[in-house]
């Protein structure tokens, strides 16, 4: 496997593990703690490597398929979602902090679409 298509796979992974874990460990928790904002960061910066390693192999475009559409909604989705859970942290409001999974849980499962779909589009051939 050449090294860029490498780097892209683990990177995409990688993002895939730290945004799982911040959703869902904030999600039990019940309530948003700076480290959930670590994974959520984590997940986002790993993301847009793996999103610019996959770009730069496909010749510094983007296509406009299911997957590139969803992928870079998914991608401005993550942004949004770490930024907000930021601004809710640094206003301290608790309430804020206890709903804010709700919003959580959707970005990461709209995050999942791209994620697949790059998988079921390569089975295709």
């Amino acid at each position: 496997m050449p090294t860029n298509v490498l780097f892209a796979v683990i990177f995409i992974n990688l993002a895939l593990v730290f945004y799982t874990i911040g959703v869902w460990w904030e999600r039990l928790s019940g309530t948003l703690r700076p480290a959930h904002l670590a994974f959520f960061w984590a997940g986002f910066c790993c993301d847009s490597l793996g999103t610019e390693a996959m770009r730069r192999l496909m010749g510094g475009r983007i296509e406009l398929n299911l997957h590139g559409v969803t992928g870079l909604t998914a991608l401005v989705l993550m942004l949004v979602h770490a930024l907000w859970a930021s601004w809710v942290l640094v206003r301290g409001k608790d309430e804020a902090k206890r709903r804010f999974h709700r919003f959580s849980v959707l970005v990461w499962a709209i995050w999942l679409v791209p994620y697949f779909t790059v998988h079921l589009l390569s089975m295709r051939g």
